[in-house]
């Protein structure tokens, strides 16, 4: 079903997350962005790269780093293929067709391993940050920037009326698939909390992690490290 929905929903998803989350999702990727260490490998793996957008503000970022973006919507990754190429960045940046169930790469492959608004669409997280953390450099950074739903907070009503209600009507006004953003509205408000997500982490292998909240903690960035033997 998600496959289905991101498979419909490429020529728009740029622009329709730009205007949904106000431009700031530029400024949460870069965040991520600053919070990454490099020190084996000099390789960073995206999973679910869509566009290819966390990608790309990885490459502009370390020169000398080399980038691969995993989805398993390749329509999703065409357009990033055409960013990839505007950009004249071919040469460090690849794109896979793959499962993050299932990552096809070896144990201790790359420094850092991030997903940015991807997790959330995955059948078993706990599986998902397993294989992150499989592939990682002991030392390296498994890293999770997420949608998150504030429940405690004063103005969850109005959030959830805009995940309900606007989100899905600003995308039927540009997209064909606009049940694509109900169903996200509905994942990013069934998703884990902080603590419950970071004890997931830790369930899956890492520690000294880190939970950052942006935006008023409608989102946040989880940083854990990869155990040394």
């Amino acid at each position: 079903m998600v496959e289905e929905i991101f498979s419909t929903i490429p020529d728009r998803y740029d622009f329709l997350n730009h205007l949904m989350s106000f431009s700031m999702d530029k400024n949460w990727r870069k965040f991520t962005v600053e919070k990454m260490r490099f020190h084996q490998s000099r390789r960073f793996l995206d999973i679910a790269t869509g566009t290819g957008d966390l990608a790309l503000a990885v490459a502009r970022t370390y020169p000398d780093i080399q980038v691969t973006g995993l989805d398993f919507a390749m329509e999703m990754m065409a357009i990033g293929a055409k960013k990839v190429d505007s950009a004249r960045l071919a040469g460090r940046i690849q794109f896979l067709q793959g499962d993050a169930l299932q990552i096809p790469f070896h144990d201790n492959a790359v420094d850092v391993v991030a997903v940015a608004f991807g997790i959330r669409n995955m059948p078993d997280r706990k599986r998902a940050l397993e294989e992150m953390c499989r592939v990682t450099t002991p030392g390296g950074q498994v890293m999770v920037l997420e949608m998150n739903f504030p429940r405690q907070s004063f103005w969850a009503g109005f959030y959830r009326l805009y995940l309900t209600w606007v989100m899905p009507r600003i995308a039927a006004a540009f997209t064909r698939n606009p049940g694509a953003y109900r169903y996200l509205g509905d994942s990013i408000m069934n998703f884990p909390q902080p603590a419950e997500f970071g004890r997931l982490m830790r369930d899956a292998g890492l520690k000294n992690i880190k939970q950052y909240p942006l935006t008023m903690g409608t989102i946040y960035l989880h940083v854990g490290e990869k155990r040394r033997p």
